[in-house]
């Protein structure tokens, strides 16, 4: 699939580069054939080592097959491996604030490079935990959870620069790997784990070879250069930003649509395993809900560019609460129970590329990683609520339809909101009404 991406956008480098970009971007006046004479290569060099810092960081989406482990090995609760998953994702859109304007300061190779230490570091220091719950926090889900931070805001910061035009396919270029990290971390680890490793050996084994990985692709990747001193957009301040409706909504909207599929992250085999499926075809769920939201990711990218945000965004919605209410029915089983994981991933991996386009194509591209970040702060909200209500109702239950009806319930109060009060956002071929605020002082 990416090679056929890769092809699609060197087509739209080499053969749109005589052609002004939209009044969108945020960059007056400029034109590909303005830029300095950039080979093709450079571009396809950023999306590749794109794709693996967001394969690297998305890892953490393979989190609950280490849950049955930390359980037997160390004692731990269900709680406990949920508040842990909570806390990477909390920790990482924290991180991703101040991230944006480090980015504008320093560039990609030194953000990125960064968030490789970090992530290392927190996988490391966890490995020699010894199953102490404060340990793990601070290793996985305070460290590694920052260096997931600093690799996202980086990477879709760059690359949208590199694709202004297509700011759908470039945001779902750049999260689609985010969202293959888990489908590779889970088929290297489940052999590791059945062969009868400690999961404290395989957190040291992440540390350093995603490290290397992360570190490597950091250093090769740059922003494209322009011939003009410096953007016309200067960063809007924190003010500016929220008396802008549309901005609430983006950041409930978020939060509804990615509630339900962090909860089912969290929780998605010992999910599978309450309903009586076996652990191969729990894990193989795993991989499929990777597989759906990574290839999700690129076709809502590509649905975004064609049809704009509020239908993209609308059908996204009812889709994923639609899909994810079949599970309270007797559809699940070893075989139906993985290919539902595929369907809801292809629509759960919507949120990371809808609303980055519509910050995007809301506020120009060189304010993304000024403002996307503080809508994604919902994404952290859902990922410590969702997993961890998941946790909770489970321990107190010892049945999961309580969690899958809040969850539906969440996504269609967020459609709702959606629908009600977000502005018309253009679709392709229009302009887009520019964001008028106040720029940082500071």
């Amino acid at each position: 699939m990416y090679s056929y991406t890769f092809l699609y956008i060197i087509f739209v480098s080499e053969f749109q580069a005589k052609s002004t970009l939209p009044n969108d971007t945020g960059i007056k006046g400029l034109t590909l054939a303005n830029r300095p004479n950039i080979p093709k290569h450079h571009y396809v060099i950023n999306v590749l080592v794109s794709v693996v810092i967001m394969c690297c960081s998305g890892s953490v989406y393979a989190w609950s097959i280490f849950v049955s482990p930390l359980q037997v090995e160390f004692g731990l609760t269900t709680t406990h491996t949920q508040l842990i998953f909570g806390l990477i994702i909390a920790s990482f859109v924290i991180t991703e604030l101040f991230v944006g304007r480090i980015e504008r300061r320093l560039g990609p190779k030194v953000t990125g490079s960064i968030g490789a230490v970090l992530f290392s570091a927190g996988y490391l220091l966890a490995s020699f935990s010894g199953g102490n719950v404060i340990i793990i926090l601070l290793g996985i889900s305070i460290l590694s959870g920052a260096g997931i931070g600093f690799g996202y805001v980086t990477v879709l910061a760059t690359l949208v620069k590199w694709f202004p035009d297509h700011k759908g396919l470039a945001t779902g270029i750049a999260v689609a790997g985010f969202g293959s990290g888990a489908i590779l971390l889970s088929l290297i680890v489940q052999p590791v784990l059945e062969s009868g490793e400690v999961v404290s050996n395989i957190f040291r084994m992440i540390g350093i070879i995603y490290g290397v990985l992360f570190l490597v692709s950091a250093l090769a990747m740059s922003a494209p250069r322009v011939n003009r001193e410096e953007t016309t957009d200067k960063p809007l301040s924190v003010k500016a930003i929220s008396r802008d409706k549309r901005f609430w909504v983006l950041f409930y909207t978020f939060f509804a649509g990615s509630f339900a599929g962090l909860m089912l992250t969290g929780n998605l085999k010992p999910m599978g395993l309450s309903y009586g499926i076996g652990e191969e075809s729990a894990v193989t769920g795993i991989v499929l809900l990777s597989a759906g939201n990574a290839a999700g990711r690129l076709l809502w990218g590509q649905i975004y560019d064609k049809i704009g945000g509020k239908r993209s965004v609308s059908l996204a919605l009812i889709l994923l609460a639609a899909f994810t209410l079949l599970l309270l029915t007797s559809i699940p089983n070893s075989i139906t129970f993985p290919v539902l994981m595929l369907v809801i991933g292809l629509c759960y991996g919507a949120n990371y590329v809808l609303y980055a386009a519509d910050v995007a194509n809301i506020y120009g591209i060189y304010q993304i990683g000024i403002i996307y970040p503080r809508v994604s702060l919902a994404y952290g909200i859902s990922g410590i609520v969702g997993p961890v209500a998941g946790g909770l109702i489970f321990d107190a239950t010892n049945q999961y339809s309580i969690p899958i009806i809040l969850s539906v319930a969440i996504c269609l109060t967020g459609l709702i909101a959606y629908v009600s009060f977000m502005d018309k956002i253009p679709g392709p071929g229009t302009q887009t009404k520019r964001f008028k605020g106040v720029p940082d002082t500071d």
